[in-house]
């Protein structure tokens, strides 16, 4: 599913009054917070090549393995790349924050309060098969994502009261209330699932049979939990449409799973696979180097974007009852010394974290607006009194590696909390002693963990580090089922319903949610739902702030760090278009280059000789 992490204010709709009422407009497309760049009768977007190639064979990687061709349901681990099989009622732009355009819907119907949505479904769409897709696989499809599929969908698609075929290929989703001004694009960005092919199949469970899709790739070769080849649909049915245009190039593209991140890089500079984008700033700094470089048969770029970064961070379980106290939370975070990480293991690459919303105008970098208090006050007496005033900056050292003034103030928090050193270990009110376990499943991210917990020792606590394969990582987090561990949060220009499923009191114990912490907060509840039902940018901007100060003031995560650009290694057989959108490179917009590939295969078979 292609969901859109935007959220709606103001609606602009091209074309004709489609109803009697004059505040129902119908359009190719909906923007949020403002107008669509795109005209109706617009040919392509901006960061495509319309006249790239088709075809090539592109070879990719992925982590951990696979035992599902399902990628809708909570169980099991889904192959990767299963998005492109699947076509939704509209697409999204990469080149605007809050724009869609129509994919399977060929017109938008929606009212100024945002109340219902509308689509008209194109005739031509076609399933793999043939089979017409129809209103009727568009209700199977909500109505089953919503009951047996990722709890994630029951959450984000909450506010839906109901979905009815109004003839004439014409599907409505009316919703609870007005004025969830997301709703309507994320209700669009289902992923349409034929209902023919599923009957007869239990959705809930996990399955290798090559599921029927309708999107510009389907599935051609499967080796369980090794490799997937998705291959190019020729006829697919919606390779003209606008939002299709010089999408979708590559002929085959194939998927090798990785069990380790060291020999998945070492494969990659052996010509195992193509295209890889890094996150380890030490392998960036020093392991992509040698001939092939040299030569310049491998490509090593860093691309400048402008999306939010959000939240990398240790997440703290608040399901434990020794996480519970914010002062024991806070004083933790004092024993992460980033600026000697950052100089000494990340090569100086990182900006640190103090938002959960990065790299934005959402993150609140300044003392609170009038306009942001006005939204605090009514909760003062449940708020730390920081988050009325000062800015949340995260504790900073000069690098050196000593950082005794800061475990001073940690100890000084801890005995606030009750927590003192009895026989050399960090006991509790209680008497229970402070042990705890970190849990990881990147190898290369224990260097880092590893002079946090030695200072977390310092202090008397005793530290776990367990490294755990994939598979298990995954269904720890689910289930909950950890101390401490490392997670990120996406964010975007526009926050929506996503938010309730991150931070809301009522995903906390959802398995599968993604408020990985476990975060009950009736404040950070109430913030929410002003960022989803704000009524226009302006208000979404301070709801998001005022939210992201009492997250920070809270100390719910040790936050990590980011950088504003992607570092990316490839084999010189691409082409790419002029233009790189705002959110970064669209590697669905890229094209093998028959000219490149022929004189890359021939310069690594002359090298060979």
């Amino acid at each position: 599913m292609r969901v859109l992490p935007i959220a709606l204010a103001v609606l602009f709709l091209a074309g004709p009054v489609l109803a009697k009422d004059e505040d129902v407009y119908t359009g190719h497309g909906i923007s949020i917070f403002g107008d669509l760049k795109y005209a109706t009768d617009f040919p392509h977007f901006d960061y495509v090549n319309p006249d790239a190639p088709k075809g090539g064979d592109v070879r990719r990687w992925s982590f951990g393995g696979f035992d599902s061709l399902n990628p809708f349901i909570l169980k099991g681990t889904a192959a990767p790349g299963l998005g492109q099989v699947y076509d939704s009622l509209l697409a999204g732009s990469a080149d605007e924050a809050d724009s869609a355009y129509g994919l399977v819907a060929e017109l938008i119907r929606m009212p100024e309060d945002r109340s219902w949505v509308a689509f008209k479904l194109r005739p031509e769409a076609r399933f793999h098969d043939g089979e017409i897709m129809d209103v009727e696989d568009v209700i199977w499809t909500f109505e089953t994502l919503t009951t047996e599929g990722h709890p994630y969908f029951a959450a984000l698609f909450a506010n839906v009261e109901s979905v009815v075929d109004e003839g004439d290929r014409w599907v409505r989703f009316n919703f609870d209330s007005p004025g969830n001004r997301e709703l309507p694009l994320l209700v669009g960005s289902i992923d349409v699932l034929p209902k023919h092919w599923f009957e007869g199949r239990d959705f809930a469970d996990t399955s290798l049979d090559v599921p029927l899709g309708s999107g510009p790739y389907r599935i051609s070769d499967v080796d369980a939990g090794r490799s997937i080849t998705y291959e190019r649909v020729d006829d697919y049915w919606g390779a003209d449409l606008p939002v299709n245009i010089g999408l979708y190039n590559f002929g085959t593209v194939r998927y090798d799973e990785y069990l380790d991140f060291d020999i998945a890089l070492e494969a990659f500079k052996a010509h195992e696979y193509d295209y890889k984008s890094e996150n380890n700033s030490k392998l960036w700094a020093t392991a992509y180097t040698g001939p092939n470089f040299d030569d310049g048969l491998i490509i090593k770029e860093e691309v400048s974007h402008g999306r939010p970064t959000g939240m990398q961070a240790f997440v703290f379980n608040l399901r434990r009852p020794l996480f519970q106290d914010a002062r024991v939370r806070e004083a933790l975070g004092y024993a992460f010394d980033f600026e000697w990480s950052n100089e000494n293991l990340f090569y100086g690459q990182y900006a640190r974290n103090t938002s959960y919303f990065s790299n934005s105008d959402l993150a609140a970098t300044d003392a609170p607006s009038d306009a942001e208090l006005a939204l605090l006050e009514p909760y003062r007496d449940q708020l730390p009194e920081e988050v009325f005033g000062d800015v949340y900056t995260p504790p900073v050292t000069d690098a050196s590696g000593n950082i005794r003034q800061h475990l001073r103030e940690a100890k000084a928090l801890l005995e606030e909390a009750g927590w003192t050193i009895q026989d050399g270990a960090l006991t509790g009110p209680g008497g229970e002693v402070m042990e705890f376990e970190i849990i990881l499943v990147q190898p290369a991210f224990e260097r880092i963990v590893q002079p946090f917990a030695r200072n977390l020792e310092r202090l008397g606590a005793v530290v776990n580090i367990r490294i755990v394969d994939a598979a298990q990582y995954e269904r720890r987090l689910e289930t909950f089922d950890f101390d401490m561990t490392v997670r990120s949060w996406r964010s975007s220009e526009t926050l929506g319903n996503e938010q309730r499923d991150y931070w809301g009191s009522a995903t906390a114990d959802v398995e599968g949610s993604f408020n990985t912490g476990g975060i009950k907060n009736p404040v950070v509840d109430a913030l929410i739902e002003e960022v989803i039902f704000a009524e226009s940018r302006d208000e979404m901007t301070t709801a998001a702030r005022a939210l992201d100060r009492v997250l920070l003031w809270n100390h719910y995560v040790i936050p990590h760090w980011h950088i504003d650009y992607d570092r990316v290694a490839y084999w010189d057989k691409f082409g790419q278009p002029d233009l790189i959108p705002t959110n970064g490179i669209v590697f669905s917009a890229w094209w093998v280059d028959p000219e490149k590939a022929a004189a890359l295969e021939d310069r690594i078979a002359n090298e060979d000789e």
